[in-house]
């Protein structure tokens, strides 16, 4: 008797598919984080459903690899080892054929990798496991997978059924996560260049400078602007490519259109060719949308192609069309477009001598190099260092909420550093001085060591060499103040202890060899004791 009301107050199964699915849809209607939402989903199949070892992989369209996303019972290690090729193994072939797969026995099937290693390899349980693809507008994204203790009460096809409107309710959840994430990508572009309208500008340019190398650049600004002819920025790295392309962009007839960034160098050629033409759905593994491209998003507008000269040469051909026709089709589509967009690219390395090697095509050069601009390095416009010192400084104090001020003896010193960062060194290095600097006044004292003595200078005879600078403050200034050794000695101390005193991490920093910075912890008896 107590038997059967034991059996009466049990759930049945029905019962917990539907508790589990009203825990999972409040899950997804409060999500805030997507790994973590994730992860609460496959806990509730562990409570609600006592399933094992539950896990959801998906496709990295980087690695185009099925990787695991979010799971339940399983160590971070175990989850790290769980990579498949989107043919290999069970859950390959449940990604590959759209279907679900059950496995009744592990032990038995050889299709089972296990290569989590998160299940015990002598146990003499049987194990079954269930698997079911991620569907999004009908093209697979991932798999969703259990374990299941074999029991007599164990029904595969009502969890099949089950595991079924999950993954369902998972792939709508994963749809709606990317539009929401394409809609912030887009905002943030968009007030990124509201931003860029709003900042000081100089001379009618985003620009800081009066320098002569500067005014030329205004000069072919200005010419350029109310046309729609293809630009070249030419430079070193942390020169303002990106500014002068703004400028151009606000001072033309385009103004009020996009203007869209896109980095050549940033992205693999599989993906940079879907970011620059956009893909239809289905165009490969992991394109479970169709999607615009950076020039469609540009149409009316400019295009900037930042660091060009890393373009595969297999992309090129199809850049030199845009140019020539303005017209290219998406990734596995034909349907062919046509856009107006004004194209302006920069480059820190010489075209030409790309072109002559083989390495950037010569007709695709000449295309570009229509109006060439040559951006001059900071050491070549001394006279525009204290001015942008003093706007950079300034900004700095306004985020930070102070009120620092530069001695006179560190701008003499600033105006002769080489920067062989350029401006963005320059803004990197006020903004660190700034928030940790002690007092109001920034001095020597203040600066970095790789700034002091950059890369650590090695002569052939022995170890690193600092350079010496003259003092020009008074006798009471020069106590107060640490010497360059003091300078040195506390930034490798500092470095040491940031890395865990890890002696390769920290020289890494710095930007020494090994060998020069256990010249330096010798030099200066440092210890990781002496800390404590």
């Amino acid at each position: 008797m107590d038997d059967v009301l034991t059996e009466k107050k049990r759930p049945t199964t029905e019962g917990l598919e539907l508790l589990a699915l009203h825990c999972i849809t409040k899950l997804i209607g409060t999500a805030v984080n997507l790994e973590t939402t994730l992860t609460s989903i496959l806990q509730v199949l562990h409570d609600t459903m006592r399933m094992e070892r539950a896990t959801l992989l998906l496709m990295d369209e980087e690695t185009q690899r099925l990787t695991i996303h979010a799971s339940c019972g399983l160590s971070v290690a175990e989850e790290m080892r769980g990579v498949y090729k989107p043919d290999e193994g069970v859950c390959g072939q449940i990604f590959q054929s759209r279907s679900p797969f059950v496995v009744p026995d592990i032990h038995s099937e050889p299709l089972f990798l296990n290569r989590t290693g998160a299940r015990p390899r002598l146990t003499k349980t049987r194990i079954s496991f269930l698997g079911v693809p991620v569907l999004v507008e009908g093209a697979p994204v991932g798999v969703l997978s259990v374990d299941r203790l074999f029991g007599p009460e164990v029904s595969f096809e009502e969890d099949i059924r089950f595991l079924t409107v999950l993954a369902t309710l998972i792939g709508q959840f994963l749809r709606l996560h990317e539009e929401i994430r394409r809609k912030e990508a887009r905002l943030k572009e968009e007030n990124r260049s509201l931003k860029a309208k709003l900042h000081g500008m100089h001379d009618g340019h985003f620009i800081i400078g009066h320098s002569k190398p500067m005014q030329e650049v205004y000069g072919i600004i200005e010419k350029i602007s109310q046309s729609d002819v293809t630009a070249l920025l030419l430079g070193e790295s942390g020169t303002g490519k990106e500014l002068v392309a703004r400028a151009i962009h606000e001072s033309g007839n385009r103004k009020d259109r996009p203007f869209i960034k896109v980095n050549c160098a940033a992205l693999p050629e599989t993906l940079l060719e879907s970011e620059l033409f956009g893909h239809e759905r289905g165009a490969f593994t992991g394109a479970h949308a169709t999607r615009q491209g950076r020039f469609e998003l540009a149409d009316n507008g400019v295009i900037f192609l930042d660091e060009i000269g890393e373009m595969p040469l297999s992309l090129q051909a199809k850049m030199l069309r845009v140019l020539q026709e303005k017209q290219f089709e998406r990734i596995g589509g034909t349907k062919t477009f046509s856009v107006d967009v004004r194209i302006i690219a920069a480059t820190n390395v010489s075209l030409e001598q790309a072109a002559a090697a083989g390495r950037f095509r010569a007709d695709l050069y000449y295309r570009l190099n229509v109006v060439p601009i040559h951006l001059p390095p900071l050491r070549d416009r001394q006279e525009d260092i204290p001015l942008l010192l003093n706007h950079f400084l300034q900004k700095s104090n306004q985020r930070n909420g102070r009120n620092i001020k530069l001695t006179s003896e560190l701008l003499d010193f600033l105006v002769a550093y080489r920067w062989p960062g350029n401006v963005r060194e320059m803004q990197n290095l006020v903004e660190r001085m700034v928030i940790l600097a002690e007092g109001d006044r920034l001095t020597l004292a203040d600066l970095p060591v790789e700034v002091v003595a950059p890369g650590g200078a090695v002569t052939s005879a022995g170890p690193p060499v600092m350079p010496v600078f003259e003092s020009v403050s008074s006798p009471a200034e020069k106590k107060g103040r640490r010497s360059l050794q003091d300078i040195e000695r506390a930034e490798i101390e500092m470095a040491l202890r940031r890395h865990g005193w890890v002696q390769v991490r920290a020289a890494r920093e710095l930007g020494l060899t090994q060998r020069q910075m256990g010249y330096r912890i010798r030099k200066y008896n440092l210890s990781r004791y002496d800390a404590f």
